[in-house]
């Protein structure tokens, strides 16, 4: 064992990836349905490696934190900037509020308590999960006119503030979200979140066969055109405008006529369809078994269905596609033949919902024929087959750029005020994020890549942070565990009591918007999930997108105010 701890003290980069290892398991561990996650798994195992006394420089640190940085902005860029609009100003304007409440909060708790900066630059790291925090506040602190040894004793403060009070950040808010803030709102949110879905154009019910179920996934079946319906003959374009008028978006992709007739293979709207003749139908399933009742029955011909078919991502870059409705798209020419999957806008998936505004910079999903699906794919935007290759001159330059910008001073009498490589880093990463999807031919950067700088680089700072505090890191936490915890609580759960109460009655959202939105700005990711596995819904998501790219720019930044506050 000796030989190890000699080898990990002479090799460093072995430690962190030995952390990174022991600590993705530690985190995985789950307790009913709790687990710690990985960066705090990460953390404590950095913690306890740290032990040994290893010495890592800190440019290590700081280059994967500004990977995560330039990773978190890019992503909300599209999100943010839409948030800025008059639509979304509700929304940026109550992620706004909670933001400033997660930042009040920790830091009045830190003054009646007597903090110094370090624990209460964990306070807000931990009680508002926000890990980038650590980073932010670090490089602030060492801008600091003070004594190196008590920067070092700050920046040493934070990561056990930030571990005592993240395991109650995370699972308290998800918690108090999904089931004590219904009660606080008085509303049974499975009920209402179905309203609302019935309102906006949810899923075909038995009761309501006007709504649509256009957009959960496709089928081809076979039918044949033997009912009353066809008496006279009909042409493609009026058997799927008979069909659109019953609110079913079904199309007739291939044509046999008769039961062992040619096939026509690309038939166009006015191709005639006569009595007798099989039809390839695409659509949802529920809609084309009804079509039995309506065209005909379903008959096997391999033949028939002997085609291809694509599923494809694309990115809304066309600007006559922002603020059109899902719903709308059901009669537009250029969706024909196709099926709308998925609506993925940032981290969240959209409900599929006909009253959802489309944005720039949201992936669709969308399955059909290649040929239809490349034509509405060119309607839309950007297609994004595909590939294994990342701009990385894009990455390198924003990066860079961000640098500069951070680097930038200007003086508050005598206090000197940056955004610091980390602050800037994150804002050129929005800006890049907003401009790929305005002109997606340029900048792309892989969805996986996305999330291995966001994971690697967030991990890989964390790692250092614990393996570096870890010979102070027992006698701090012995010093203020238990005050910091509490403190921790109030931190977690008094701006989420404030913003339900400011949804509900100054910004009178729906309750299920009320609560995706508090776990948007919060950034807290394992509380929307709560919230929609309680409500059985999507529904909470659509407030979700904006408060998040809002909530997680302003808290992240937070990390300079308190330092400047607390000294």
């Amino acid at each position: 064992m000796e030989w190890i701890f000699n080898l990990l003290r002479t090799s460093p980069e072995l430690a962190i990836f030995l952390t990174l290892a022991l600590g993705a398991a530690l985190g995985q561990i789950k307790i009913g349905s709790f687990s710690l996650g990985t960066v705090t798994g990460v953390l404590l195992m950095g913690v306890l490696i740290g032990q040994l006394d290893i010495t890592i420089s800190p440019t290590v640190k700081t280059t994967f934190f500004l990977l995560f940085l330039f990773a978190v902005g890019y992503h909300v860029g599209p999100q943010f900037v839409k948030g800025l609009k008059k639509d979304g100003l509700p929304q940026i304007g109550f992620a706004a509020i909670i933001a400033i409440l997660c930042l009040l909060v920790p830091y009045i708790c830190a003054k009646l308590l007597h903090y110094d900066i370090g624990n209460a630059v964990g306070l807000l790291a931990g009680g508002n999960t926000i890990s980038a925090v650590i980073g932010v506040a670090t490089d602030t602190i060492n801008q600091l006119s003070i004594d190196a040894a008590d920067k070092q004793k700050y920046i040493n403060e934070i990561p056990v503030a930030y571990a005592v009070t993240y395991i109650f950040g995370t699972a308290g808010t998800a918690w108090f979200l999904s089931s004590v803030g219904p009660k606080i709102l008085r509303v049974d949110i499975a009920k209402v979140s179905k309203e609302y879905e019935q309102q906006h154009g949810g899923l075909i019910t038995n009761d309501d066969p006007t709504l649509e179920d256009a957009y959960d996934g496709t089928t081809f079946r076979v039918i044949e055109a033997s009912s009353s319906y066809f008496d006279q003959s009909k042409t493609i374009d009026q058997v799927e405008q008979m069909l659109v008028s019953k609110g079913w978006p079904v199309y007739v992709e291939r044509i046999r006529h008769g039961a062992k007739g040619d096939i026509v293979k690309d038939p166009t709207t006015d191709q005639v369809i006569n009595k007798g003749d099989r039809m390839v139908l695409n659509g949802p399933l529920e809609a084309i078994l009804e079509d039995e009742t309506v065209l005909g029955p379903e008959v096997a011909d391999l033949e028939l269905l002997d085609f291809r078919v694509e599923a494809l991502k694309v990115m809304v870059a066309n600007k006559k596609m922002e603020g059109v409705k899902l719903g709308d798209l059901k009669t537009m020419k250029d969706r024909h033949g196709v099926i709308i999957r998925r609506l993925r806008r940032g981290s969240a998936d959209v409900p599929l919902l006909q009253d959802v505004d489309l944005q720039r910079g949201d992936v669709v999903e969308i399955e059909g024929r290649k040929t239809d699906v490349d034509r509405f794919a060119s309607h839309l935007g950007y297609a994004e087959r595909p590939t294994t290759a990342t701009d990385l001159l894009y990455v390198g330059l924003g990066i860079f750029l961000g640098g500069i910008l951070g680097s930038l001073t200007v003086k508050a009498g005598s206090v000197p005020l940056s955004l610091s490589a980390s602050g800037g880093v994150l804002i050129l990463g929005i800006v890049f994020g907003w401009l790929r999807s305005l002109r997606p031919t340029f900048g792309a950067i892989l969805e996986a890549s996305i999330w291995l700088m966001n994971n690697l680089g967030l991990d890989i700072f964390i790692a250092v942070v614990g393996i570096s505090a870890g010979p102070s890191f027992i006698s701090g936490l012995k010093a203020s565990g238990l005050s910091l915890f509490i403190a921790g609580i109030f931190v977690s759960l008094v701006p989420m009591f404030l913003g339900l109460l400011i949804g509900k009655y100054i910004f009178k959202f729906h309750p299920a918007i009320n609560l995706g939105a508090c776990a948007g700005a919060r950034t807290t990711t394992a509380a929307l999930g709560a919230i929609t596995e309680k409500a059985h819904s999507q529904v909470p998501a659509l407030s979700y997108t904006i408060t998040y790219a809002v909530g997680n720019t302003l808290l992240i930044i937070w990390g300079v105010v308190i330092v400047l506050l607390m000294s």
